[in-house]
């Protein structure tokens, strides 16, 4: 599993650095899921965040106008649409084999964890991309994944598209 310290050395020095567990507990509480500590630990130390002017993190803190929670809320109606859940490979939701959106791209695809089918098995990624019925899972955890992407690795969100100089962020406004 890759490292916050692999991810930062790519991507710059975070300066959000959340540390009150409180917006995380709400939320899995809710949503009846517990997420993966590195993409939590990513969340926390970048808050919400546009990487690459492409790829959308977002934290769960309330007062954020960009809030991880509501955006999971609405795409988790997006997804249950009978219309649209035939472009996922398994439902959306909280149960085993199930998928959870966390992040989305302006180039629209769309970022979801599948939820493990036993609580020992790792958190994997699965990109589906708007403009087609395809869907990619990729047998990595979520800072493994978002490791590949800075390096420009083909993980369907090609950061050298959009970041010909190397990776960057920018706080979400």
């Amino acid at each position: 599993m890759a490292t916050l310290p692999e991810i930062t050395a790519l991507l710059g020095e975070p300066r959000f650095n959340w540390s009150d567990p409180a917006p995380w507990i709400e939320l899995e509480q809710e949503l009846g899921i517990e997420f993966p500590a590195d993409f939590r630990e990513i969340v926390d130390a970048y808050g919400s965040i546009q990487i690459n002017g492409q790829l959308y993190l977002e934290h769960p803190a309330g007062h954020l106008l960009h809030s991880l929670g509501e955006t999971i809320r609405g795409d988790l109606e997006l997804w249950r649409e009978e219309d649209m859940a035939e472009f996922l490979p398994s439902p959306v939701g909280a149960n085993p084999g199930e998928l959870m959106p966390v992040a989305t791209a302006m180039t629209g695809e769309a970022v979801l964890l599948r939820v493990p089918d036993n609580p020992s098995s790792p958190w994997r990624v699965v990109v589906q991309e708007f403009d087609s019925p395809a869907w990619t899972l990729y047998e990595m955890t979520f800072s493994d994944w978002l490791l590949a992407y800075l390096k420009g690795r083909d993980v369907t969100v090609c950061s050298r598209n959009f970041a010909p100089d190397g990776p960057f962020y920018e706080f979400l406004p």
